[in-house]
């Protein structure tokens, strides 16, 4: 039987979400509430209708639900979307990525979505928060090829004034995650006065040299592609008067961090 689950969009040949050509399954739900967040409508777990919202993938391209964000589907249909794409993976070495939101949120649908993606030889990747319980980590480890795992900010009160919750989970799992294989890619956003500040990077560093298994680390520069979907949700945008780091800044930092040795990439693949 099927299993069911929410989702909000289907993104085709992207470039930016693990090696090679792949497809992304945005996952609705996620318990962090990031100021930057370029995909404000993960955050609710359900699905959700505004005027105007018709900037993401419906169900069977179901148009009449133009202004819905978010749709009920079942693990058959969601392969069936990946599965048209088999011929780029093969290609270009890609595959399927479960993002968000926070796709462990749904863990019953994520872990029977990596099942049959392996059963089909599909490449996995899973961009996380890292917010969750250990065991599904574990529920899920032999099922996914790499974790794109976000890394945002070191002092605890820090985290939860920009985020909402906790980081301590966060780190803990972290470690723990490196200390069992090689299959962590570090991803950390770069938001000007917020994660830029030289404590919370070189608390980072300092961080990121006791972990043994990291694949490489990626630095993602906001931007504001998301202001007009704040606009269109009629959602509070926190950090709309913020400009993007400049490419010297970028450089800077990427130079900081390839001091912990490992591979440093501005951007995602």
């Amino acid at each position: 039987m099927s299993v069911k689950g929410y989702i909000f969009d289907i993104k085709k040949y992207s470039i930016n979400d693990g090696p090679g050509i792949r497809t992304t399954v945005f996952f609705k739900g996620c318990p962090l509430k990031c100021w930057w967040c370029h995909n404000p409508e993960s955050q609710r777990e359900l699905p959700e209708q505004f005027d105007d919202c018709n900037f993401r993938w419906h169900i069977s391209h179901d148009y009449e639900n133009k202004n819905r964000i978010g749709s009920k589907i079942t693990s058959d249909e969601v392969i069936d979307e990946i599965e048209k794409d088999v011929p780029f993976y093969e290609e270009s070495k890609g595959g399927a990525t479960f993002s968000g939101g926070e796709p462990m949120l749904q863990i019953n649908f994520l872990n029977e979505l990596l099942i049959r993606c392996k059963e089909k030889d599909i490449h996995t990747a899973i961009d996380t928060t890292g917010y969750t319980d250990f065991k599904n980590f574990e529920l899920i480890y032999d099922t996914t090829d790499i974790f794109l795992y976000d890394l945002k900010l070191m002092d605890e009160n820090l985290h939860i004034h920009y985020t909402g919750v906790t980081n301590k989970i966060i780190h803990e799992n972290l470690k723990r995650l490196t200390g069992i294989g090689n299959k962590v890619i570090l991803r950390i956003p770069i938001i000007p006065t917020i994660t830029d500040t030289i404590e919370n990077l070189d608390q980072m560093v300092g961080l990121i040299v006791t972990l043994k298994n990291i694949r490489e680390i990626n630095l993602l520069p906001y931007h504001k592609s998301a202001s007009s979907k704040y606009s269109k949700m009629k959602k509070e945008n926190k950090l709309a008067d913020l400009d993007p780091p400049t490419k010297e800044e970028l450089d800077n930092i990427k130079y900081k961090f390839s001091s912990t040795g490992y591979n440093v990439k501005i951007g995602g693949y």
